[in-house]
């Protein structure tokens, strides 16, 4: 039976790893997602014409800025200091796919950072945009790659 790293196996509670003695080393973890738009949206957002501003700088920054508050949203996530964190955007007919770069040097990964961006970056571009398109769809939030070296 495989055992689960945040749960006490004797007692049934949840625990936070304890990664004391792990190295350091760097890491890097890759997140994709997409939020699906009426293609009518997409050009907006290319004019830069939506009421509320700037999408995709919004989103951006969204990203960011949860990536940097991952261990505030989910339990037991360690806090960590990102040394850098990217998110990018591809803009196609009817979708825009997020992608999200999280690097680290640290004992533990970076993937919750990575997926948070993409998560709150799509919701930001949701908000931005709903009034104008109310069919819009998030989905496909994965983990693309996660490194340590």
């Amino acid at each position: 039976m495989k055992k689960f790293t945040h749960l006490d196996m004797n007692s049934g509670k949840a625990k936070m790893v304890d990664i004391g003695k792990k190295k350091v080393s760097k890491r890097e973890a890759v997140a994709q997602g997409e939020i699906i738009l009426n293609p009518d949206t997409i050009k907006m957002i290319q004019k830069n014409i939506l009421k509320k501003g700037d999408a995709l700088s919004v989103g951006r920054i969204a990203g960011i800025m949860a990536a940097k508050k991952v261990d505030q949203l989910i339990p037991l996530c360690h806090p960590l200091n990102l040394d850098w964190m990217d998110i990018d955007f591809e803009l196609k007919k009817d979708r825009i796919k997020i992608t999200a770069i999280a690097r680290i040097e640290a004992k533990t990964g970076i993937e919750m950072e990575a997926l948070a961006g993409v998560a709150v970056a799509a919701l930001a571009i949701y908000d931005m945009c709903k009034a104008v398109d109310r069919n819009m769809v998030i989905k496909d939030i994965r983990l693309v790659r996660k490194t340590k070296g």
